[in-house]
């Protein structure tokens, strides 16, 4: 038996008519604007093309501009040495290496190793279980304020990270100090830290609210101190488990520059950071930012932005570009390297290891125009500081930078052999922040750092980790 087709009355077809209207009068898209919108389609031989190819075709290959790809000019007039390439592998630790791997390049350099490299694994044990107290003391201090309190909202999306600047690296090693890479090496989870941190961050959330409905009984200060407490105890079995135990202390076999054994050193990880490792620069450095969208000349502090509740958080001085490659020449004409964070994934070659605005011709490509400046790319979230490395080299025509050189920790196989080397107009463009010793920063500079910081919430856009 055949169905019978229902058919509407004329009456309640039309009754559509109103809503359109309506919606066209909204800021909707009516039928008339989207014939208008359609005409931007015309279906040319040269559309049909770029569509054809587009469709089964990486656009960044597509857009891969071919007049720049002429041999690269790897040579710098100001380079500091380094010997061997980090690799973070699959996780957000590039904080961490790159501040290791400044003091990395002093040791080498002093004692004239053939290799060296510091335990990433044992800072990092400590850094995580840091956070998890930071997180729980966070959600004590706010337990009044209810859970869509901005700041309560953000403690409970962001209860533990792998990622973090270099205040972390200075409050983590300085407080723990540090071991040498064989004493406690990788492991998988150090390796691929995602599976590891979901589960801590999903036991603390579940503690954080416990810990809400302690202060909401009216549990006694000292109660919920001892309760944290164990809750830090189950984190830190949970970090054992995937990391190790840290050492207190171990034999280190010094070698010579051909790599043999000179001697067998007894040493704890503040003997090896007093003696391998540079105390100094964990508190003889500033940070400065170079953030166009916020007043030059300023220091900032961002809350909540430390990797330990009792540590200090990330405080700096916003500066014109031009300013902070001054101090950026001065410490590599000293040999210095130094922390370098930036928007990493913004026309990188990584074939070629080469971080130039001209890579990639999109506009052509696409037949379309980007125009936004710094400025506006860090006010429309479009960009903002992703990756932190090694800050090691500036080639100078007359006085002035053309390209500049990191060590990155995406292991030696990646970029120019474990390097990236970027235009003088890359690192205007898409470098934010960098940490200089004090002695390379000028007297006035230093003077910004004695005002009372305007402190930005934890959630402001251009503050998330280096990873």
């Amino acid at each position: 038996m055949k169905k019978k087709l229902l058919t509407l009355p004329l009456f309640l077809l039309t009754l559509s008519l109103p809503a359109v209207q309506a919606q066209e009068a909204k800021g909707g898209i009516s039928p008339k604007m989207l014939e208008q919108i359609k005409q931007s389609y015309q279906g040319t031989p040269a559309d049909k093309a770029l569509r054809n190819a587009i469709g089964s075709n990486d656009i960044q290959k597509l857009s891969l501009n071919q007049e720049n790809q002429q041999a690269m000019d790897t040579h710098f007039s100001i380079k500091v040495n380094s010997k061997g390439i980090t690799d973070q592998k699959s996780s957000g630790r590039c904080w961490l290496f790159t501040g290791l791997n400044v003091m990395r390049a002093k040791a080498i350099a002093k004692y004239g190793f053939s290799s060296f490299e510091y335990s990433e694994v044992y800072p990092f044990f400590y850094d995580q279980l840091e956070k998890a107290n930071l997180f729980l003391q966070g959600i004590i201090d706010t337990a009044t304020q209810p859970l869509e309190d901005k700041t309560v909202e953000w403690l409970f999306k962001h209860p533990l990270s792998d990622g973090g600047t270099f205040t972390g690296v200075a409050d983590i090693v300085g407080k723990y100090g540090l071991v040498p890479k064989e004493v406690m090496p990788e492991t998988n989870s150090s390796n691929k830290t995602s599976r590891m941190a979901n589960l801590i961050s999903l036991k603390l959330k579940e503690y954080g609210l416990q810990l809400r409905d302690m202060v909401a009984s009216k549990a006694k200060p000292a109660a919920i101190e001892k309760e944290k407490t164990a809750m830090l105890g189950t984190i830190y079995r949970m970090l054992v488990l995937n990391l190790g135990v840290p050492p207190t202390e171990f034999d280190y076999v010094r070698r010579d520059a051909k790599g043999n054994p000179v001697e067998v050193e007894h040493h704890t990880p503040h003997t090896f950071l007093q003696k391998y490792g540079d105390p100094s620069l964990l508190t003889d450095y500033v940070m400065l930012m170079n953030d166009p969208t916020r007043e030059y000349y300023k220091t900032y502090e961002i809350d909540y932005d430390r990797h330990a509740y009792d540590g200090k958080n990330w405080t700096y001085v916003n500066l014109p570009i031009e300013e902070i490659k001054e101090m950026a020449i001065a410490s590599l004409k000293d040999s210095t390297m130094m922390y370098f964070s930036c928007d990493v994934g913004k026309f990188l070659d990584s074939q070629r290891g080469l971080l130039d605005i001209k890579n990639y011709d999109y506009e052509s490509l696409m037949g379309v125009t980007f125009g936004m400046d710094k400025k506006q790319r860090i006010q429309t979230f479009s960009s903002g500081s992703s990756h932190a490395m090694t800050l090691m080299a500036v080639d100078l025509k007359d006085g002035k930078p053309v390209k500049w050189m990191v060590e990155n920790s995406w292991g030696a196989s990646h970029g120019h052999r474990g390097h990236l080397i970027m235009t003088d107009e890359w690192f205007n463009e898409y470098m934010f922040r960098l940490v200089v010793e004090t002695k390379y920063v000028p007297e006035k500079v230093m003077k910004l750092f004695q005002q009372k910081p305007t402190r930005l919430p934890a959630w402001d856009p251009m503050f998330a980790e280096e990873e």
